[in-house]
């Protein structure tokens, strides 16, 4: 069928990796971990290193790091209860803002797809929405209460300012701005516990979660008016719950990603192993399946924390793990 081929493992972090995220022209590759740091690796050649690192912005863990549409900006999430903001200037990162406000761990950050707002979540149960300006300040545009529990990730969708959050309390949330305000649509519930990860298809129609129940769901929008006859309520879309994929890992499922280049869904989890999944052919786009495509059982010796594919060469995928280990992998079909 397929396989993950180990293209080269990067040493750095002196504590666990917790996330790995590429730009967007996908030459860079940054990375965050329990030592306080973000490292920012390319490719000199054939060999990928270490070309800067970022040591002055937190105090504690980095959890998160995510790049602005435009690639000049990287925002990075940590358990002092801060984002940092840091701007790209000659090859060179600054840190230009240290956003306050979260009581706890900050957990996530995203950028919405216009580069225009930022959203974060924490420990304290809550989402905040920063606009962006020009000048590059950061101003709060909405505290979100709506989860009962500690938020674990959100994310934007990548077709219109739609964010989705997942938590705790098992739930996913979706928010968007009605009349100079934001608030909560939807509220997602099939998972039976954590729920650590989600993610949009190219499309933005559809969204992936996965979950402490070691479980995938595949969830669909039905739009107002909708051909199925999916009930809605007022302008908003309803999500639905379409497919779970389960049976594949032994324990929690704390990442996936959807690539929008193939469709390929992959996912890591707390049994040390990374899987890669592609939809059916010919699948009922309202009852779909899921085909197992490769698994690496041993991809890292502890934990993997994060996985995410590469958004411009196909194929090419990022791993990193409580070993502190960043790995980076090629997806290569084994039946051509």
């Amino acid at each position: 069928m397929a396989k993950l081929e180990c293209v080269t493992t990067l040493e750095g972090h002196v504590d666990r990796a917790w996330c790995v995220a590429w730009n967007p022209s996908g030459t860079l590759l940054a990375s965050c971990g329990g030592d306080k740091t973000i490292k920012i690796w390319g490719q000199e050649g054939e060999n990928w290193v270490c070309k800067t690192v970022l040591t002055e912005g937190h105090q504690r863990t980095v959890r998160k790091i995510s790049w602005s549409p435009c690639g000049n900006y990287i925002a990075s999430a940590s358990f002092d209860a801060t984002v940092a903001v840091w701007s790209r200037k000659e090859g060179d990162f600054e840190c230009i803002a240290t956003l306050e406000g979260h009581e706890n761990e900050v957990k996530s950050v995203a950028w919405s797809v216009s580069g225009s707002l930022l959203a974060t979540c924490s420990r304290d149960k809550s989402v905040w929405i920063w606009e962006v300006t020009e000048d590059e300040d950061f101003e709060c545009a909405s505290v979100l209460s709506s989860h009962t529990q500690d938020v674990k990730h959100v994310t934007w969708n990548p077709i219109k300012e739609v964010l989705a959050s997942c938590s705790y309390d098992d739930t996913i949330k979706m928010f968007k701005e009605e009349i100079d305000d934001w608030t909560c649509f939807a509220t997602l519930e099939s998972h039976q516990s954590t729920v650590w990860k989600i993610c949009f298809d190219q499309s933005g129609s559809r969204l992936a979660s996965c979950s402490d129940d070691k479980t995938i769901k595949i969830w669909q929008e039905y739009l107002p008016d909708n051909q199925e006859g999916v009930v809605t309520t007022g302008n908003n879309a309803t999500w639905k719950c379409v497919c779970t994929i389960s049976g594949y890992h032994d324990r929690v499922i704390y990442d996936i990603d959807w690539s929008h280049l193939n469709g390929l869904l992959v996912s890591s989890s707390g049994d040390d192993s990374i899987k890669v999944f592609k939809e059916t052919d010919g699948s009922d786009k309202n009852a779909p399946s899921f085909t197992p495509m490769c698994s690496v059982n041993k991809a890292h010796s502890q934990d993997v924390n994060s996985v995410v594919w590469n958004p411009k060469v196909e194929g090419l995928l990022a791993s990193c793990s409580d070993d502190g280990d960043i790995k980076i992998w090629k997806y290569i079909c084994t039946d051509e």
